[in-house]
């Protein structure tokens, strides 16, 4: 007797609905079992991440609006994604249009500096979803001019835009009052009206977390009552088919990777006149490589990522909580993520084939 796999004539719709929550319980228990070899009770390190942050009547009056605020980048960014991996555009440098999204929109904000004006705020938005957007035609107009592959020129881009990051830091943005230190000036303390202050105070609600629901709203339009969404359909599912239909791959690229470019620089112009506050060396948090995880969580349907982006949102904050209370490394928490991913990839072949058992006769 042996197992085999066997390919299903169609994916199974009940696996890939199961398959994130399956994943979610296979990362626990392997989790579980990497804490304990550092040294850490597994069941108390998983309720630390995954239900303090919620329900701990000492941490949770903070940690619940941090929620909000670690799950919008993470979903405005997703959503962009989804989009491009929907039709087969693999867009990996996310984490770059998120920095220059951010570097382009606050120097624009600083260069009206000390001006008060209600236009400075939404000048600076549109500026990061340009600087995204420029970032991301890079890869775009390569892939459509000469073939190159988006994977490489995206990933690689994002260490340019680190390079731009740490010079501006240190240079043109660098705070003249800073007494010498790298860095930007502080837009809650320095300039309140290019600052991305909570709308509503003790929740953690500002303005890139109304854009990451509006996202969600208009993403699930897009894929299901418009034109474009049918050809990112069309070509993620039968290339061959979307030819014969007269989907216009160039398009279908300079459209996928441009929207992710611009969703992904908004959420670090917000993130930069929020919770950041400041250009600095290390504003790169890693959000445009976490989103990817948070989009096939999500399984690339714009409900889902937000569910996704709000539990990964969580592992962030249960994670720090862990460093805190618990002695946890940062890396154990980052390869705590990044498992989720693993297992997910990992249950998707039981989406795509049945196990079976065979006797050796039959065999």
């Amino acid at each position: 007797m042996r197992f085999a796999l066997e390919k299903r004539p169609a994916p199974s719709r009940l696996m890939l609905g199961l398959t994130p929550l399956f994943a979610v319980i296979a990362t626990m228990l392997a989790g579980g079992v990497m804490f304990w070899a550092l040294g850490a009770n597994p069941v108390e390190a998983i309720r630390t991440i995954f239900l303090d942050p919620l329900f701990d009547p000492t941490f949770g009056a903070y940690s619940r609006p941090q929620l909000l605020v670690k799950a919008a980048p993470l979903i405005l960014i997703a959503i962009g994604l989804s989009l491009g991996f929907k039709a087969g555009i693999w867009n990996i440098g996310a984490e770059g249009q998120y920095i220059i999204g951010a570097v382009v929109g606050a120097a624009v904000g600083l260069a009206f500096y000390p001006t008060e004006s209600r236009l400075i705020f939404p000048a600076m938005v549109i500026a990061g979803a340009l600087g995204g957007w420029a970032w991301a035609m890079i890869p775009a107009i390569l892939k459509t001019r000469l073939g190159t592959n988006e994977i490489l020129v995206s990933l690689m881009l994002v260490y340019v835009a680190e390079n731009i990051l740490a010079s501006v830091a240190s240079g043109v943005l660098k705070n003249p009052e800073g007494r010498g230190f790298p860095g930007s000036r502080n837009f809650a303390r320095d300039y309140p009206a290019a600052s991305n202050l909570e709308l509503l105070p003790g929740t953690g609600m500002h303005w890139g977390v109304v854009a990451a629901f509006i996202a969600v709203i208009a993403a699930y339009v897009l894929m299901t009552r418009h034109k474009m969404g049918f050809s990112i359909r069309l070509t993620g599912e039968a290339p061959r088919a979307a030819r014969f239909a007269g989907v216009n791959p160039t398009r279908l690229v300079v459209f996928s990777l441009g929207m992710a470019g611009a969703l992904a620089g908004m959420a670090g112009l917000f993130e930069v006149t929020g919770p950041a506050g400041q250009i600095s060396i290390d504003f790169g948090s890693g959000y445009g490589f976490t989103a990817i995880i948070v989009a096939f969580l999500g399984r690339l349907h714009p409900v889902g990522i937000l569910l996704a982006g709000l539990l990964m949102a969580l592992t962030y904050i249960g994670g720090e909580l862990a460093q805190l209370m618990l002695g946890m490394p940062a890396a154990a928490i980052q390869l705590f993520q990044g498992m989720l991913l693993f297992f997910l990839l990992a249950m998707d072949v039981f989406a795509n084939y049945r196990i079976r058992i065979k006797t050796r006769e039959a065999a």
